[in-house]
C-alpha cells in the first residue's frame, strides 16, 4: 500500500538578515535610523517640570515626563520588529532619566 505523502511546509528563512551571497538586507537607511534617532532623543528630553513640587496620593511630583510616555507609545505602535523597539525603549528611558537632572523642559 502507498503511504499518501503529506505537503511539508517550505523550511527556507523568509526573513534572513543576509542574503544568500552574504549581502546585508537592509530594512531602512541610515538616514532614517539617525531621524528616528532624534527624534526618540528630542521627545524624550520633553518635560513638564513645578516651580513647586506638588503632592499626589502622598506622593511628591517635581515634574512629569510627558516625552517619554508619548515617545514609548510611538515607538510600540510604529516598530514592527522587537528587537528594535527595545532598542528604542532603552534610548527613550536612558535619555528621559538624563534630561530629568538637567534644566530641559517646560517650567509651570
Amino acid at each position: 500500500m502507498a503511504q499518501k505523502q503529506t505537503k511539508r511546509p517550505r523550511t527556507y528563512a523568509r526573513n534572513r538578515a543576509f542574503s544568500r551571497r552574504g549581502r546585508e538586507i537592509l530594512f531602512e537607511s541610515d538616514g532614517e535610523y539617525l531621524l528616528k534617532l532624534i527624534m526618540c532623543i528630542l521627545a524624550a528630553s520633553f518635560w513638564i517640570k513645578f516651580k513647586s513640587p506638588f503632592i499626589w496620593l502622598g506622593m511628591t511630583f517635581h515634574a512629569i515626563p510627558v516625552g517619554l510616555f508619548v515617545g514609548l507609545i510611538i515607538v510600540s505602535r510604529f516598530e514592527h520588529f522587537q528587537a528594535d523597539r527595545r532598542i528604542w525603549y532603552a534610548v527613550l528611558i536612558a535619555v528621559g532619566i538624563i534630561t530629568y537632572f538637567y534644566p530641559a523642559g517646560i517650567i509651570i
